[in-house]
């Protein structure tokens, strides 16, 4: 029945599915708490939790890890907060010795599941309540995150839509080891396996940390020398919109702004982009990133008050494309 829906539909059909699903992107899908509920009398004082934060380097990193610590100032905690700066050794180092101040609760932003699970996993065992921002660990009690299926399949429509269901994408896939990312890819992949003309090339590209901008402009200058006609590719994929914004600058170097790029996050300096009209970029979907890390220690002030946290919350995000970025920005506030 799908196949038979799916191949039924036309250009027309998916553009209005595609507007429909970007207006209410997660908006009528949340499934944790209300994160406004009661959260004036929640309290953390006499507390110690610890942050530890992947690295600061992105700007949702840096906003989550932020409003972390904040937020556990606000109800009367003390944060113990490390950052990692990108280095895995450093982050496993920084979280053998939080296991070992035995803080109230951890809360782990992001990172590889498999160098952190092991390490989340001896906290639990050491009696510390493990909490997580954007990690899919069977070892943390909540995750505050985003609903990553719905980003996944709302960009991945939009992308669809904007190329008018046929033609060659490119996708940049180097952190399929990250929950987020991964769960985003996978969508597109079952989107797109629904438009036969619509293919990915492959090999798909890596992106990379540091210097992510800089590789990803670089791949793909490279890309359109081998495809240098136009229409030869139509689209640029990423899980996050840091490799977006280093393609956007590929092909407005190249001249090749018939191609649109796609990314998730909500980096101001993208949004921008997505608002230029002569810009590649197509769309970006907008987290709330400063929101994900209130709810998160929200979370662990109620989970320590002997409240039952679900497996998962769930923060709004917004699909901003070139028809409605002013007003997703304005709402965000960056704007």
């Amino acid at each position: 029945m799908i196949d038979t829906w799916m191949a039924a539909l036309g250009r027309r059909d998916i553009l209005k599915f595609t507007a429909a699903a970007g207006a209410t992107l997660t908006a009528a899908s949340l499934l944790g708490p209300s994160i406004a509920s009661a959260s004036g009398a929640l309290s953390l004082k006499g507390k110690r939790i610890g942050i530890s934060a992947t690295g600061t380097d992105h700007f949702f990193d840096l906003q989550a890890y932020n409003a972390q610590i904040e937020e556990v100032k606000r109800l009367g905690g003390e944060p113990i907060a490390v950052d990692a700066g990108r280095n895995d050794g450093k982050l496993v180092s920084q979280l053998q010795t939080l296991i070992a101040q035995r803080p109230d609760a951890i809360v782990q932003i992001l990172g590889t599941l498999s160098v952190i699970d092991p390490w989340l996993k001896k906290a639990r065992d050491a009696g510390i309540p493990v909490l997580t921002v954007d990690v899919g660990s069977t070892n943390s009690i909540n995750n505050t995150t985003s609903d990553n299926w719905g980003i996944g399949k709302d960009l991945a429509l939009q992308l669809v839509s904007d190329i008018g269901g046929e033609g060659n994408i490119v996708v940049f896939n180097g952190f399929y080891g990250v929950t987020p990312c991964a769960i985003r890819y996978d969508q597109l992949v079952n989107v797109v396996k629904y438009f036969p003309k619509v293919k990915i090339l492959e090999p798909e590209l890596r992106d990379v940390i540091p210097n992510t901008v800089q590789d990803a402009f670089t791949q793909i200058t490279a890309l359109l020398n081998k495809y240098p006609e136009k229409g030869s590719i139509k689209a640029i994929w990423s899980a996050w919109d840091i490799p977006q914004l280093g393609a956007t600058q590929a092909l407005a170097a190249a001249g090749r702004t018939e191609i649109r790029t796609y990314g998730v996050d909500g980096s101001p300096e993208v949004l921008q982009l997505v608002a230029d009209p002569a810009s590649p970029a197509g769309a970006d979907v907008a987290q709330q990133p400063a929101e994900i890390g209130r709810t998160a220690i929200q979370n662990v002030a109620r989970l320590l008050s002997g409240e039952t946290l679900p497996r998962e919350t769930y923060v709004p995000a917004l699909l901003a494309n070139k028809a409605n970025v002013a007003e997703v920005t304005k709402k965000l506030g960056i704007g």
